[in-house]
């Protein structure tokens, strides 16, 4: 989907109007705060998963003899 300047225009365009101008930057701010939180959430998960695939995988090897 590839969308062309006209296309962004209208869709700014119309967000100005549902919004107004006073909302956009909190709008903008709070969408930034919730983006920033769910990669930080993801990574937090992802860092757990690799964490207990490392303690799986070094408790099934057994002590080294």
């Amino acid at each position: 989907m590839n969308l062309q300047a006209p296309e962004l225009i209208l869709i700014l365009v119309i967000v100005l109007l549902l919004f107004g101008a006073k909302k956009l930057p909190d709008l903008a701010s709070s969408m930034g705060r919730s983006i920033k939180s769910f990669r930080r959430a993801s990574q937090e998960e992802d860092d757990a998963a690799a964490a207990e695939a490392a303690a799986t995988t070094t408790t099934e090897a057994g002590p080294a003899a």
